[in-house]
């Protein structure tokens, strides 16, 4: 599994701690982020990590803001992308198993590192629900998407 792992000025910290957790983990990332606190426009990193998920170039995508809002808003536009923006280990799991979300954002200040990384490690290791009814769900999300 590979994961893509972007961020603005107001993620770079946590990036970090996120980027060494994976390692640990035994997970390839790809630092698709800015490694400087010099102010970027998060839509650009979460079109770039967003982009690189729906082109299989990562499985997954972890985005970091300072909140985690704005780079899920951002990331929701790229065509493809299921970010959902998650402040607990739940959220993250039922972004995952029931509305296969394929990008986790997270805010960078509002989130705690050891929380991050639990949080993290949940969305990689739950698998998408094939359950009927969230396979259906995700379709009808896809249907509106390509309107």
């Amino acid at each position: 599994m590979k994961i893509a792992v972007a961020n603005d000025h107001a993620g770079l910290e946590l990036k970090w701690v996120l980027l060494e957790h994976l390692a640990e983990l035994g997970v390839e990332a790809e630092n698709l982020g800015v490694d400087t606190d010099d102010p970027v426009d998060y839509p650009d990193v979460a079109q770039r990590l967003g982009q690189a998920v729906v082109a299989g170039d990562a499985d997954l995508g972890l985005l970091i803001c300072g909140t985690g809002i704005g780079v899920c808003l951002a990331a929701n536009k790229v065509r493809g992308v299921r970010a959902a923006s998650c402040c607990f280990e739940y959220h993250a799991r039922m972004a995952r198993e029931h509305n296969h979300a394929n990008v986790c954002c997270l805010g960078g200040r509002v989130i705690g590192p050891e929380l991050a990384k639990a949080i993290a490690t949940q969305f990689i290791r739950t698998p998408e629900s094939d359950a009927e009814r969230h396979v259906r769900r995700t379709r009808k999300v896809e249907a509106l998407e390509a309107q």
